[in-house]
C-alpha cells in the first residue's frame, strides 16, 4: 500500500516500531490480539490497529503539500479536514481558513473568494452542489481534492446499483458531512433515503412491507430522502451502502435485515434476492473494520479499564469507545493533557455531548492494566504521549526508550 508524507509532528518512533515489527510478524492481519507493553505497575494493552488510516495519510499529505507550494495565496477548507483538533488547529495555524463548520454553517461567505484562491476538499468529500458553487465562482473544485478513496468507492457503488434501478439506503449520520456528501452523489442517480441506525432501518421497513401508510415516511425521514422520493415505488428494489465510519457489523446487520425483509415480502430465495436487494457489502471500509476488529480483539483481555483517544466529533472513534463501553469503564479523551492525574481525567461524553471531570481514574493496586486505541484521523504522536504521561503517575517515563529499543 502506498506511503505518504506526513510531518513528523504527528509521527512516534515508538508506536512506528510496534506497527512495523506488528506487521512483520502479521502481513495478512489476522491476528487482532493486542501488543503487550508490560511495565511492572502498569501494564498497556496497546490495540493490533490503530490512528492514522490511509484516507488521513493522503489528505494530510496533499492539505500541507498545498501550503508548502503555494506560500503567497489564500488557502481555504470547506470544513475541517478530518476530525480531530490538533491536525485542524496546525492548519489553522499555518493561515488555512475553513468556509463552514461541521455542520455545515457558514464560517466565510461564498461571495468573498476568486479565482485565485485554493479550496481544499477535506477526506469526507463533498457535495455536488457545492463543487457546482465553486466552479461558479470561477474555481477548480477538483483540484485539491482530498477525498478519501474508500468514500469515493461507496459512492461508485451507489451510482452503480443505481443505474440498475435500485433505490440506495445509506446507514449514516444524516448531519455528518460524509453522509451529506454520499447523499448528494447517491441523489443524482438514483432515489436515496439515509437511516441513522438499526431502529430507523426497521422503521424504515414498515414502509417497505406497508404496515405503515406511505404518507407517514415523509414527516418521519423528514430531512433524510431525496426530492421526488416515491415511497410505494422506491422501497421495491434497495440497495444499502454506509457512511465509512460506522460500526461495520451495525451496517452488514442492516443490510441482512433489509435483505431479510425483501425477501419475506417478495417471497424470493436466496438465488433470487438479487432482484429485490443490491448486495453493497464491500463498501465497508478496510481501516474501519480492522480498528472495530482490533477492538473486539482487544475485549478478549482483561483489564482495568480503556482510553480511547481521538477527535470529540470523530464517527469512528466514538464507535471504538461504544464498544469499549460494553465491557468497561472507559475514558474518552483528545490527549495526553485530559489525563489531570492519577486520580483526575477530563474526557468525553459522547452520548450527551459534554466533557466530564472525573476523580476516579487509575484504581489502587499492584498492577493496573489499561486497554489503549485510538481513532482513524488521531496521530500516533498523541498515542505515544499518552502512554508517556500514564508512566509519569509512577515515575517510570525512562521506559519508554528501553521499550522502543526491543521492537527495534
Amino acid at each position: 500500500m502506498k506511503t505518504f508524507n506526513v510531518p513528523v509532528i504527528y509521527r512516534s518512533p515508538l508506536i512506528t516500531a510496534i506497527k512495523n515489527s506488528r506487521k512483520q510478524l502479521d502481513r495478512m492481519k489476522k491476528d487482532f490480539t493486542p501488543t503487550v507493553l508490560d511495565f511492572g505497575p502498569l501494564k498497556v494493552l496497546l490495540a493490533r490497529h490503530f490512528g492514522f488510516c490511509f484516507g488521513v495519510e493522503n489528505a494530510i499529505e496533499i492539505a500541507f503539500r498545498t501550503l508548502d507550494e503555494n506560500p503567497d495565496k489564500r488557502i481555504f477548507l470547506l470544513s475541517e479536514m478530518i476530525h480531530n483538533p490538533h491536525v485542524n488547529n496546525d492548519l489553522l495555524a499555518r493561515g488555512v481558513q475553513f468556509i463552514m463548520d461541521t455542520a455545515g454553517k457558514q464560517l466565510v461567505p461564498w461571495e468573498s473568494l476568486n479565482p485565485e484562491d485554493i479550496v481544499i476538499i477535506p477526506a469526507f468529500g463533498t457535495t455536488l452542489e457545492i463543487e457546482a458553487k465553486l466552479t461558479s465562482l470561477g474555481i477548480a473544485p477538483l483540484q485539491y481534492n482530498t477525498t478519501c478513496p474508500f468514500v469515493e468507492r461507496v459512492w461508485n457503488k451507489a451510482e452503480q446499483i443505481g443505474q440498475q434501478s435500485y433505490t440506495v439506503i445509506v446507514h449514516g449520520k444524516p448531519g455528518h458531512e460524509e453522509t451529506r456528501a454520499t447523499f448528494s452523489h447517491s441523489t443524482s442517480s438514483t432515489p436515496t433515503v439515509v437511516v441513522k441506525d438499526m431502529a430507523e432501518a426497521q422503521l424504515l421497513a414498515t414502509f417497505i412491507t406497508g404496515e405503515k401508510p406511505a404518507a407517514e415516511f415523509y414527516e418521519l425521514f423528514k430531512g433524510q430522502y431525496s426530492p421526488g422520493f416515491d415511497v410505494v415505488k422506491d422501497l421495491q428494489r434497495v440497495g444499502v451502502v454506509n457512511q465509512t465510519t460506522m460500526l461495520a457489523t451495525e451496517t452488514q446487520a442492516i443490510a441482512d435485515y433489509i435483505r431479510n425483509v425483501m425477501m419475506d415480502r417478495y417471497a424470493l430465495t436466496a438465488a433470487t434476492a438479487g432482484e429485490h436487494f443490491a448486495d453493497a457489502r464491500d463498501t465497508l471500509c478496510y481501516a474501519t473494520n480492522d480498528n472495530q476488529s482490533a477492538v473486539t480483539g482487544l475485549l478478549q483481555e482483561e483489564a482495568d479499564l480503556a482510553i480511547v483517544v481521538g477527535g470529540y466529533n470523530s464517527s469512528n472513534t466514538s464507535h471504538l469507545v461504544e464498544l469499549c463501553e460494553e465491557r468497561l469503564p472507559t475514558f474518552f479523551i483528545s490527549s495526553d493533557e485530559k489525563l489531570v492525574s492519577a486520580n483526575e481525567v477530563e474526557h468525553w461524553d459522547f452520548h450527551h455531548k459534554q466533557e466530564l471531570h472525573s476523580f476516579t481514574f487509575l484504581p489502587q493496586k499492584e498492577q493496573v492494566t489499561i486497554m489503549l486505541t485510538s481513532g482513524a484521523s488521531c496521530p500516533d504522536a498523541l498515542v505515544e504521549a499518552v502512554i508517556r504521561k500514564l508512566l509519569s503517575f509512577y515515575g517510570l517515563e525512562h521506559k519508554i526508550e528501553e521499550l522502543a529499543a526491543k521492537f527495534k
